[in-house]
């Protein structure tokens, strides 16, 4: 039996995805009152996207402004219109949820494709949930598995974590593969992750290991020290 994300934690994974992009943006200082800085505002309306990003995501979540919806879909279509990845990711969360907008998943999902055509992260991630669970495309496991693979080795966490689940129990459109199972959530486990997340990452890493010779073992855990070398930034 397929066994999905169900709609609740997905659009959890997603709400993570964007608050995590929101915190790599760097907020600019502001007055004792905060409110909207003056030279961010002037770079904004000078058409700089990276201004347009960061002011949608001070509207979006209410960062020193008061929270603003409709003002942030704006900033960011226009940061998205000049090809900003970021601001094509927000766009299309705020699609998704219907923020500022009416809902409408099929604009969510091109918006958010349009980010992972250029390589974000978390893009790639939702793209590969949209997949899963239908929204604004039809359910597709083989894309599904795709854009975790595309996420996962570009180093993003919640992908390599739900690829590692796939391969381990054979769902997903995954074939039961416990190599790649141990491979992808022992990074995770050994990532920046903490609570629950590396529990389970850990548990699951164990159950698919048990069931691997020590010959293959050991061909993982030569898999997962080259990885550290090629992407030390993760293995910090």
């Amino acid at each position: 039996m397929r066994t999905q994300l169900s709609r609740p934690l997905a659009v959890l994974a997603l709400v993570l995805c964007i608050a995590a992009a929101s915190a790599k943006s760097t907020s600019v200082a502001t007055t004792r009152n905060k409110g909207i800085d003056a030279t961010l505002l002037a770079k904004a309306n000078a058409g700089e996207a990276d201004a347009q990003y960061r002011l949608g995501n001070m509207y979006n979540f209410g960062d020193g402004v008061r929270r603003d919806y409709a003002q942030a879909l704006v900033w960011y279509r226009k940061g998205a219109e000049q090809g900003d990845a970021k601001s094509e990711f927000q766009l299309g969360g705020l699609y998704h949820f219907g923020h500022g907008v009416l809902q409408d998943d099929a604009q969510g999902f091109a918006w958010t494709m349009k980010a992972a055509e250029q390589g974000d992260g978390d893009a790639r991630f939702f793209i590969a949930t949209c997949y899963g669970e239908g929204w604004g495309v039809a359910k597709d496991d083989a894309q599904e598995i795709a854009w975790l693979r595309k996420g996962a080795e570009q180093g993003h966490l919640g992908s390599q974590f739900f690829l590692g689940r796939a391969y381990a129990a054979g769902i997903d459109g995954a074939p039961v593969d416990y190599a790649e199972a141990c491979f992808w959530l022992d990074l995770v486990a050994s990532g920046e992750v903490t609570g629950k997340r590396r529990k389970e990452a850990l548990k699951k890493r164990d159950e698919a290991a048990s069931h691997l010779t020590s010959a293959e073992l050991a061909h993982v855990q030569e898999r997962v020290q080259q990885w550290g070398k090629d992407h030390p930034a993760q293995s910090q």
